[in-house]
């Protein structure tokens, strides 16, 4: 299966801008990028590496907002969090799927934040089950079928929805951990880690195949979403990142594998979980990501969203024609 190329969308941070995620949308759309996506949360407070701008908008909203500007380009979310009742999110997707007509991966994922669910009563939950519940909730529902649940969190019988969504929803779950990567094949299509360097991702995918495996199922998606930053040096790529921070966050990941210092100091030690340079440097590192077996890599410039649409059209017209069978991006 060829590797699909998706984008994160700016509706979040100090760059949020109705006007620049419709050029964004539109140019991705038209150079034949798979998908746009978008993060979820309730409460934002930024990582350090993103600056101190709160503004978040609702996800479900900016996608059905962009698929209504632009023609065919799929939608995607990773991760929503279980800080909706099952029933909400499922209506949620399916009147977007409905509503637009589109193709929507759905990452799912049990949030970073315990501030997030603790302002909501659910800081003791166990979120991770809770999102499961979601999804099978869920699946029932877009499947059409009248559901009656009862469980330690929710309770109710004669519950149906309509319309159900246009196409299937792909369930990735979301996160670098083993035990994401474990849940994921247990009952999901697919697994999309975020931001994760390539020794761990090889690992985890490694032992994805060997759980499928195991367990005589076929084998799931992997995907990533690599902070990205292409320039007409590596120097000048790395420059416009937040290395500091990008240091500081990568040594938050317990679960990441360490260099052999025990501690990320140097940017070089990141490769995977940022890909940064010139467009041959990008095609080198979505190479590597093909060769571990990488289904779906969506770009994530957050540090770039400043000249947003100028990296979109770098990224068609000099990286991706070299690792798929697309023809270059044109001028417009």
């Amino acid at each position: 299966m060829a590797t699909r190329f998706g984008l994160l969308i700016p509706h979040f941070g100090v760059e949020a801008d109705q006007d620049l995620l419709i050029k964004g949308a539109q140019l991705a759309d038209r150079l034949g990028f798979d998908s746009l996506w978008v993060r979820d949360h309730l409460v934002f407070h930024p990582h350090g590496m993103e600056g101190t701008d709160r503004t978040f908008i609702e996800p479900f909203v900016a996608l059905t907002y962009l698929a209504a500007a632009t023609e065919k380009i799929g939608l995607g979310a990773a991760t929503v969090i279980p800080f909706r009742n099952p029933l909400h999110m499922a209506y949620s997707v399916a009147s977007m799927s409905w509503m637009t007509r589109r193709r929507f991966d759905l990452g799912i994922g049990s949030g970073n934040f315990q501030h997030e669910f603790d302002v909501i009563g659910q800081g003791s939950v166990d979120r991770p089950a809770m999102m499961k519940e979601h999804v099978l909730i869920a699946r029932k529902l877009w499947a059409g079928e009248t559901v009656e649940w009862h469980s330690d969190l929710y309770n109710f019988s004669d519950v149906d929805l309509k319309p159900q969504p246009v196409h299937p929803v792909p369930v990735w779950w979301g996160g670098a951990t083993p035990a994401s990567a474990r849940l994921a094949v247990d009952f999901c299509e697919g697994w999309i880690p975020g931001r994760i360097t390539f020794p761990t991702y090889e690992d985890r995918v490694t032992k994805i195949r060997q759980m499928v495996e195991k367990q005589g199922k076929k084998m799931i998606l992997t995907g990533a979403v690599p902070v990205t930053s292409i320039d007409k040096t590596t120097k000048a790529a790395i420059d416009r990142m937040n290395v500091p921070g990008l240091i500081k966050n990568a040594n938050a990941q317990k679960w990441w594998n360490k260099p052999e210092s025990g501690e990320f100091t140097k940017i070089e030690e990141l490769d995977g979980s940022i890909l940064a340079g010139t467009p041959d440097d990008i095609v080198r590192g979505i190479q590597r990501y093909q060769e571990i077996g990488c289904d779906l890599l969506v770009f994530d410039f957050r540090m770039r969203f400043p000249d947003w649409l100028e990296q979109i059209e770098t990224l068609a017209r000099d990286v991706l024609p070299r690792v798929s069978d697309r023809q270059p991006a044109l001028k417009h």
